[in-house]
């Protein structure tokens, strides 16, 4: 009746010999916590770990390539997470990568928030102090989940080895449902090792003295027993549901009756086209079916192929201002649309987007949707295009728009033909790549200046044939990007496109081309500057103070790390097309390429911003 204050409570006695049983099934068990990881990671479809190699989290790696799990490792913790990414992007999956603690970690922050930034489903693994040294100053100890939480959409550290399953299988339904992106799970060094490991480490080196060295002793013994306890359970570790939020059917029926009125339609397309659950092919052939000309920006170009008739790619801002209908799917109002006030106030908007924040980014200021849609933009637009079947918009529209693409081509062709005052043209090289460059080619895109008219004259093939930062506009993704696009597509010709600026990140990674096996080829603009600041800095400023590089030997870098280097200058301009050929060759049969191509300045894209 607790008469007496103390709350009743049940105590259950079980058998002695039960609990020895028990403690014997973890205690004798040489299982550890990472062959968990590794049968979850296994059963949720993930391929590939990308790593720099730790003791903290050994046992995962271990684990992983027991299961038939490919470990690649590299030569930093940020170009792992970059790989990992772009296998998101590419397959479908969430990218995995797994570093080790304290630096290990920080250094994989930045490409943390740019695969936040480009909405990538992304699970990076963490290794930490075990849990009971975790504040008291033990190696590489920090506060990781502090310094993820605002760049995840979910952080949780393991305390038990019991919780690595759930856990797991709960962050990684998280990062693909929604708005996709990355998530965090740090493992406690003591919850990865097997029992008998984590046992020596915690006893007393000798009998407990006194007594606090009893109570110590019992308490390890009991954080060890609870640690433990439950471990090796049978668990359902196949993946969760994923949640993809979509429009209602109210919403897609009101969209169709705008745009069958449009005359002058236009679809500005973003990199959430490519999300799962619709595959690419069904997009571009909803697209065909619509008939309406589109921009395609970041991981959405080579949506509809190198030369459809719909895709325009020049002067965009005369046909945003022409246009009466424009439909921004997956596309935001930031600055690469100048924060919306580069469209016609009078025209009708259509926007959808997963993410509520983009969606109406600016719309109180510059712009303001007629309808907005929170929900997936490869669903939508598969439902549109059916509500708009037979529908048959003006064809002068489109007409005009290429003849203007047509124009502005020729006269890019033009200047491409200019000498520059040393060195190659930018521009002729990048035309000279893009006819030889093979049709299943996926371009990696990594720099400033170089990489920004390649934009301009790079064509992609085909759909998820273009990886570029995205958004954050990070330099240094094109070693991990192209080394996850070369593990998803191995018969695919993969190049980096350079400038010699953003190269200085991830040369060290033609190693690990080298050591994996993944032969890709590097195309580096080298006009020995930062020109992307250089072309605004010393105009405004009238300083070049920092921007100034040397024409480096990239070339016998590469060879050095097993690769293959070429060096091509003006004297070299005639044989340009069997250097490169040959890059080609070299790269089928095994070797990674780079070509260093020494160019000079064009004023090509004066204006442009970098800030």
């Amino acid at each position: 009746n607790d008469v007496s204050g103390i709350r009743p409570c049940i105590i259950i006695k079980y058998p002695s010999f039960l609990i020895g049983r028990l403690c014997d099934y973890f205690t004798k068990s040489s299982r550890h916590g990472g062959e968990s990881v590794a049968e979850v990671l296994r059963d949720h479809g993930i391929k590939f770990v990308f790593t720099l190699v730790g003791g903290h989290i050994s046992p995962i790696l271990v684990a992983c390539e027991k299961l038939g799990i490919r470990i690649v490792d590299t030569r930093h913790e940020a170009t792992a997470v970059f790989a990992a990414d772009a296998v998101a992007r590419l397959s479908g999956t969430v990218g995995v990568a797994a570093v080790t603690a304290g630096p290990g970690l920080t250094n994989t922050v930045t490409a943390v928030k740019n695969a936040q930034m480009a909405e990538s489903p992304l699970l990076l693994i963490g290794g930490a102090a075990a849990t009971l040294l975790q504040g008291r100053g033990a190696l590489q100890d920090i506060d990781q989940l502090s310094l993820f939480k605002p760049l995840c959409k979910f952080c949780a550290s393991v305390r038990s080895v019991r919780k690595i399953v759930p856990t797991l299988r709960k962050a990684l339904a998280i990062a693909q449902s929604g708005t996709p992106g990355p998530v965090f799970i740090e493992f406690p060094i003591d919850t990865l090792y097997p029992y008998h490991v984590v046992e020596k480490e915690f006893s007393p080196k000798g009998t407990p003295k006194g007594i606090m060295g009893k109570i110590t002793a019992w308490y390890l013994h009991n954080h060890l027993t609870n640690l433990f306890a439950g471990a090796w359970e049978v668990r359902d570790i196949s993946p969760l549901p994923v949640h993809v939020p979509q429009a209602t059917d109210q919403q897609v029926q009101r969209c169709v009756e705008l745009v069958s009125r449009a005359k002058k339609p236009l679809i500005l397309l973003g990199s959430q086209a490519t999300l799962p659950p619709t595959s690419a092919d069904d997009i571009r052939k909803a697209l065909e079916s619509l008939g309406i000309p589109c921009f395609l920006g970041g991981m959405s170009r080579g949506m509809l192929g190198k030369d459809s008739p719909l895709h325009i790619r020049q002067n965009r801002r005369d046909a945003l201002k022409e246009a009466d209908l424009l439909l921004l799917a997956g596309t935001v109002c930031d600055f690469r649309l100048s924060y919306g006030r580069v469209l016609n106030r009078r025209s009708k908007i259509i926007a959808v987007n997963r993410d509520k924040t983009q969606l109406l980014k600016n719309s109180d200021i510059f712009w303001k949707p007629t309808v907005a849609i929170q929900g997936d933009v490869g669903s939508f637009l598969l439902r549109l295009s059916k509500g708009l079947a037979g529908h048959k918009f003006p064809e002068d529209w489109p007409q005009n728009l290429k003849d203007g693409d047509r124009v502005k081509e020729k006269a890019n062709r033009a200047k491409a033909e200019e000498k520059t005052e040393r060195h190659l043209n930018p521009l002729k090289v990048l035309h000279h790549v893009d006819e030889l460059m093979s049709e299943d080619s996926i371009i990696v895109a990594d720099g400033g200046d170089f990489v920004g008219s390649a934009a301009y004259i790079l064509k992609p093939r085909g759909p998820l044939r273009w990886l570029d930062p995205g958004a954050f506009g990070t330099l240094g993704v094109g070693g991990g990007f192209a080394l996850g696009a070369k593990l998803c597509r191995p018969d695919s010709e993969v190049w980096i496109v350079y400038g010699d600026g953003s190269l200085g990140y991830t040369v060290a990674e033609f190693d690990t081309f080298t050591r994996h096996k993944t032969p890709v080829i590097a195309l580096v603009g080298n006009d020995a500057c930062w020109s992307q600041i250089s072309r605004e800095q010393v105009p405004l400023l009238g300083s070049n103070v920092a921007c100034d590089l040397a024409f480096t030997d990239y070339h016998i870098v590469a060879d050095g790390y097993g690769g293959k280097g070429h060096l091509i200058g003006r004297e070299d301009e005639s044989q340009f097309e069997e250097i490169v050929k040959q890059a080609q060759r070299e790269c089928r049969e095994g070797k990674a390429v780079l070509l260093n191509v020494l160019i000079g300045k064009t004023n090509f894209r004066d204006g442009s911003i970098s800030v």
